[in-house]
């Protein structure tokens, strides 16, 4: 009788079954133990900061001609001119650029440092106010009414601020608030900056004080839903000490978010370096001027960019646009700076404890 030989199974085939299979079950459990989140999480955080480092390359990298020939002069001239367009090409250091070519970014500067200064000297603490306003002395209803107008002044495209800021806005404080600011302003240094002739309706004053109208709904809807996340005990415990409403809101309420707020005034911050349209619509678009006066016409870095934008696209060697892409880069810088201190500004208020109160 013919003994049957055993079946043997083939090693390869039985392993390469199962590789799928343990991959399956190795995806399961990274699933469970969250490590495809994490993964996630990670190329989501790391996608941000591959984003900056881009953008500021690519700058510099374009603008690197414009610097090596404008110099430290790019931050002390006050002339900005692509050169002429019909004239001869001339090439300084391996460098070709149109005859006359002269780039100076200081006045764009100081118009860009001093709206922006202008607006969070009268957006902040009008936001500030209007967000206690509505969590702490307004009805419900009320309040959700007034929030929602902050967001839709928010949603405004800034266009529309721009042609309201250019046709009513300025002309009405030309002609009836900078007069009295100019007359009853003490000639001292400093205030003296107020005195003098007050324009048209465009100007520094006029182009910081609608950024203050944009920036004011950011920082006033994020400060209120802050606001509303302080507990109620440390509030109540502090006006059983014997604290006023305002010495509460002023020792309690605004340090228990303090780093918050400072995130929300970057936030405004930010928008009113880098508005573009709005200004340029009432700055007065005076290229290479310094005012001599809070009235006068300027310009800033944004409002340069794109009221010279056009003509730069017509210089044939490309310096004028790399020009533009170092006035772009130096605006990045201010940018960057100003969030780094921020953040070190809120490390500091987060780890300061809160104040006791007078007691009673």
């Amino acid at each position: 009788m013919a003994s049957s030989a055993p079946v043997l199974k083939s090693e390869g085939g039985a392993g390469a079954s199962s590789l799928p299979r343990r991959a399956g079950v190795k995806l399961r459990q990274a699933v469970k133990e969250g490590a495809v989140v994490r993964w996630v999480g990670a190329g989501g955080a790391v996608i941000p900061v591959m984003a900056l480092a881009f953008i500021l390359v690519v700058l510099a990298v374009k603008a690197w001609p414009a610097i090596k020939y404008n110099g430290w002069s790019f931050f002390t001239g006050s002339t900005w001119t692509g050169g002429n367009l019909y004239g001869n090409i001339v090439k300084t250091d391996g460098i070709a650029h149109l005859q006359g070519a002269k780039f100076g970014a200081l006045p764009s500067i100081i118009g860009t440092l001093g709206t922006s200064a202008i607006a969070l000297i009268i957006g902040v603490p009008v936001a500030i106010g209007t967000a206690l306003v509505i969590v702490e002395r307004l009805p419900r209803r009320v309040a959700g009414l007034i929030g929602g107008f902050l967001e839709l002044l928010a949603g405004i495209p800034s266009v529309v601020i721009g042609l309201w800021g250019a046709v009513t806005f300025g002309p009405f404080i030309a002609h009836h608030i900078a007069p009295v600011i100019a007359r009853n302003m003490p000639d001292v240094p400093v205030l003296n900056y107020f005195r003098g002739d007050t324009g048209n309706g465009e100007g520094m004053l006029v182009s910081g004080l609608v950024l203050s109208i944009m920036i004011i709904p950011i920082i006033a809807a994020t400060t209120r839903d802050l606001i509303r996340q302080v507990p109620i005990l440390p509030r109540e415990g502090a006006v059983a000490l014997g604290m006023s409403d305002f010495e509460c809101a002023r020792r309690v309420t605004l340090p228990w978010v303090g780093g918050g707020i400072i995130g929300a005034v970057v936030l405004g911050l930010g928008r009113a370096l880098g508005e573009t349209m709005a200004v340029a619509m009432t700055c007065g678009a005076a290229l290479g001027a310094i005012p001599v006066n809070v009235y006068g016409t300027m310009t800033t870095i944004a409002a340069t960019v794109v009221q010279t934008v056009d003509t730069a696209f017509q210089d044939g060697t490309g310096f004028s646009l790399r020009a533009i892409a170092e006035l772009c880069l130096v605006l990045m810088v201010i940018s960057l700076a100003t969030n780094v201190l921020a953040r070190l500004l809120v490390r500091r208020v987060s780890g300061t404890a809160l104040p006791v109160g007078r007691g009673v």
